[in-house]
Parts: structure tokens; C-alpha cells; sequence
């Protein structure tokens, strides 16, 4: 069987954690230090219309590359101008071009709350979330067991960070409900053959329970995508590629943000 994006991506990342020798203990010691949180979800909930979660993304494996040379300061602070409800940064290095250095230098650069975007697969990569500075942690039901789901989403939670579980189908949202999960963004794009599905994440909405914050993620190149999504009854979208390949980032920020649904849910 020729392997997939996500196994190659997974095989990396495990193998990583193998190698990683570090005690967990003092990590999470260190995670507990950390000043508290900006509030990620809670950012998501409160928000006034449609929220955008702005991304710091220099390339992808679909993709290739996306603006690898980009200045994660000015591209925080461009977003954060045009209305920005949070942020993402990957920091996965391989295969994204990104790095913790890139987090830690737009959260600095803002005051919205973080989301460390990676293939989150084992404690330490939790404990390195906070202490890199981020304020929200990408849990991938796909990449994981339902064992690891439940303790990394525990984990999370025991060290001050927020958990945004992807989902892609009904069984994986079925698992995210299961460890209690609050914060549920539906991936468009399928992580085995990374082709988008516009309709995946309209599909899913009407699914989540009252109280979950929605999050649709990928797929959203302008306002008509967007308000798609709004009118779904997502309470924010994830947006990467299309924002830091537009000229003016702030300008595609605020029109994202100008989106309002008829009617949504409001999340408890």
C-alpha cells in the first residue's frame, strides 16, 4: 500500500517522540508555570459574527510553498489589524516550514489567543504547546487513538490549554464527544489524499451538540466560502493558504470577519 500525507507526516512525528528521552514529569511542572492562557475557546464564543482564525503557514505538502519568507510579527500584527478573532501557527518544521520560533514570535507580536497547529501525538508535545507560549493545542482524532484522544484532551486541560479536536466524519465527532471534547473544527480536506470537500463541513454542523464551539477548517478562499460556513452554523472559521498569499492580509481578514448568519447556535 502506497503511503498517504498523514502517514508519512505521523510516521515522522512518532518516530520523533520515540526518540525523545525527556522525563515528563519536569515538563509538566514547567506547563503548570506558565502564565495562564489567553482563552482560545472562549475567544471563539464570545466573538461578534463570524470568528477567523488567521494562520501563520509557510508551505504545505499539497502545496508546496506558501510564503516561506514571511515575517511572523508582521503577519500576526496585520491580522490581529483586520479583526483576527485568534490565531494558528504550525510548527511543524518537515513538512510545513514552520517552527516554535514562528509561535512565539507572533503571539509576542499580539494579544489574541494562539493555537499551536501540529500532529499533536504524545504528552510531551502538549507540555511543549504551553511552554512555547501557545494557548490552544490541535488534537486529530485521525491521528490518534481513542486512548490517546482522551488523554491528551485531559492533558490539555490540566496544564491550561484549550483543545480544538479535528473531525472529518460522524465517528470521529462521535470520539470527540466521548473524551468531552468542546472546541470540534471539521477539516475539509482529507488528510489521506488532501483533497478538500466543500461540503463536508456543512454536512457535520447540524450534527454538534448545543454547547460546542464549530470550527470549520481548510477550503476557505474568500466571503462566499465563509458565509457558507456562518450560515452552517459555524461560529468561526480556520483560514491559512488564502491569507498569506493576499497582498493585503489585514483587507482579506476584515472581509471574512464582515460575515454574519442569519442564525446560529450559540455555544454554552
Amino acid at each position: 500500500m502506497v503511503a498517504t500525507y498523514l502517514d508519512r507526516i505521523l510516521a515522522a512525528h512518532r518516530a520523533t517522540a520515540a526518540a525523545d528521552a525527556r522525563p515528563v514529569e519536569p515538563l509538566l511542572e514547567a506547563a503548570r508555570d506558565v502564565e495562564r492562557a489567553r482563552g482560545f475557546r472562549a475567544a471563539l464564543a464570545e466573538v461578534d459574527g463570524l470568528g477567523v482564525i488567521s494562520e501563520v503557514k509557510r508551505r504545505s505538502p499539497s502545496k508546496g510553498a506558501l510564503a516561506v519568507d514571511l515575517d511572523p510579527a508582521a503577519v500576526a500584527g496585520a491580522y490581529q489589524a483586520g479583526g483576527a478573532t485568534c490565531l494558528s501557527v504550525l510548527t511543524d518544521r518537515e513538512f510545513f516550514g514552520g517552527s516554535a520560533d514562528d509561535l512565539a514570535a507572533a503571539r509576542a507580536a499580539v494579544s489574541l489567543p494562539v493555537l499551536r497547529k501540529d500532529f499533536t501525538v504524545e504528552a510531551r508535545d502538549v507540555c511543549d504547546a504551553r511552554i512555547m507560549g501557545a494557548d490552544a493545542v490541535l488534537l486529530i482524532a485521525a491521528a490518534l487513538d481513542q486512548s490517546e484522544l482522551a488523554d491528551l484532551h485531559a492533558l490539555a486541560g490540566e496544564v491550561g490549554l484549550d483543545a480544538l479536536v479535528e473531525i472529518h466524519d460522524e465517528p470521529e465527532l462521535e470520539r470527540a464527544m466521548a473524551v468531552g471534547a468542546s472546541l470540534v473544527g471539521v477539516n475539509q480536506r482529507d488528510l489521506v489524499t488532501f483533497v478538500v470537500d466543500t461540503d463536508r463541513a456543512v454536512r457535520m454542523a447540524p450534527l454538534m451538540p448545543t454547547g460546542v464551539v464549530r470550527v470549520a477548517e481548510s477550503g476557505v478562499a474568500g466571503p462566499a466560502d465563509a458565509q457558507r460556513l456562518a450560515d452552517a452554523g459555524y461560529h468561526a472559521v480556520l483560514v491559512g493558504e488564502s491569507l498569506v498569499t493576499d497582498p493585503d492580509p489585514r483587507a482579506a481578514v476584515a472581509r471574512l470577519r464582515a460575515i454574519r448568519a442569519a442564525d446560529r447556535r450559540e455555544p454554552g
